[in-house]
């Protein structure tokens, strides 16, 4: 069994802080769940442009208000608490916080702790989960 309190885990290494955006580190590859679990804070007034290429997301809003834009479709959500969205096609999207928006959100794969955000939006793969590559020759 795992317990942990949200305000150790702000406390430590697995509390990861980036332009716009706090996350607090529940569950991480190395807790063997399968998932990852994050408490993420955010910021009103930020713009977050997001791809995640490797991994599929799911997020509940807890807190807060704002919009989600699918940039594949341009249709655009409000945000506030009891909404859930999900990435469940590597969407391109851009949320908009108008208040900070507290949030819990699974990542699949597992993310392994300090990731953040590359230039397109992306986590990056997790070269330990991906399949071993056929020798050729």
């Amino acid at each position: 069994m795992i317990v942990r309190t949200l305000d150790d885990i702000r406390a430590s290494d697995r509390n990861v802080e980036s332009d716009g955006w706090v996350s607090a580190r529940l569950l991480l590859k190395d807790d063997g769940m399968g998932f990852s679990f994050h408490v993420t804070t955010m910021f009103a007034g930020s713009e977050l442009k997001m791809h995640y290429q490797n991994h599929l997301e799911a997020v509940l809003v807890l807190k807060g208000t704002g919009t989600i834009e699918d940039l594949g479709t341009g249709e655009i959500h409000r945000l506030e608490p009891g909404v859930m969205y999900a990435l469940n096609n590597n969407d391109r999207h851009i949320v908009r916080p108008e208040t900070d928006l507290v949030t819990a959100c699974t990542f699949n794969p597992p993310v392994t702790g300090n990731e953040v955000h590359d230039e397109t939006g992306a986590y990056p793969a997790d070269v330990d989960a991906r399949a071993p590559v056929a020798a050729t020759g």
